[in-house]
């Protein structure tokens, strides 16, 4: 049997690896080349060097400001949507009455796309803050929370499932023999129940980690006119887009080099994070 899928794993293998050539590995190898270069059109591209990186970091005033406003807002929603799943999910694995209902009603706002909730919650808030005379689009200490309450919205109850399908991996015998013991629920939870889901917790915090670092259409639609506002993704955006005119090919050759800096963080912080949550978990 070994010999035998030796034999014809290149067959079945070749079209999904060509298709991962095609549709990744090319556009990302022309992205790099072309972060170096300036360009109107992938196919007259003007070899320039260092020189977009160097006016990233020099002359625009934009993308550290972004970079900046990016890890603030993943650093406040990693914390605040695992916490508040995490703890939802432990509610809802104590057997209470409408657990099915309320994972459910959780749950949907995972299923909207970004630009309805965009939409939806700047007409919330708006409307709230329109009171105070305040508009989450223009100002930027609301803005950011608004993106902050929107991101928690969306991903909470997707993050609780994850959750509760780990503490209902948990064997019940170690909460019979802590209860024995003479343990105390948070002695359980801090001892048992934590270390037994780290799983889950290197699963959602990648995710999370990923999709804030990442955020793009729901920023673009609650406040992306407002340039104090701007996450990573969006700003990016914005360099190949709200730029016309002769030096049009230098702001997109500036868009493709952000565009590779952002790759390699979001990798190398990703990695970081699942070395780090997997160094802690328990092996069962």
């Amino acid at each position: 049997m070994q010999k035998t899928l030796k034999k014809y794993f290149p067959i079945f293998a070749l079209p999904t690896l060509a298709a991962f050539a095609v549709s990744f590995v090319v556009p990302f190898a022309m992205g790099v080349y072309l972060s170096f270069t300036e360009f109107k059109v992938v196919n007259s591209s003007e070899w320039v060097g260092l020189s977009n990186y160097i006016k990233i970091f020099t002359t625009d005033e934009t993308f550290l400001h972004s970079l900046w406003l990016t890890v603030k807002f993943t650093f406040v929603s990693v914390i605040s949507v695992n916490i508040i799943a995490f703890l939802l999910a432990l509610l809802l694995t104590k057997g209470l009455k409408g657990t099915n209902l309320f994972r459910t009603v959780f749950f949907v706002p995972n299923l909207i796309g970004g630009i309805v909730l965009g939409h939806i919650w700047s007409l919330i808030i708006n409307g709230i803050l329109g009171i105070f005379g305040v508009d989450i689009t223009y100002n930027p200490e609301y803005g950011f929370w608004g993106l902050v309450v929107l991101m928690n919205w969306q991903l909470i109850g997707y993050m609780m499932i994850i959750y509760i399908a780990g503490i209902q991996n948990i064997p019940d015998y170690l909460g019979e023999a802590a209860a024995i013991d003479g343990a105390t629920p948070t002695q359980v939870l801090f001892h048992i129940t934590i270390p037994m889901v780290m799983p889950s917790v290197t699963i959602c915090t990648f995710l999370t980690l990923t999709n804030s670092f990442k955020l793009f259409d729901q920023n673009l639609a609650l406040n992306g006119k407002s340039p104090e506002t701007s996450l990573l993704a969006l700003d990016i955006y914005k360099t190949f887009y709200d730029h016309t005119g002769l030096k049009l090919a230098q702001w997109h050759g500036m868009g493709q080099a952000k565009a590779v800096i952002f790759f390699l963080l979001v990798a190398v912080i990703a990695f970081i994070q699942l070395r780090a949550t997997r160094q802690r978990e328990v092996e069962h």
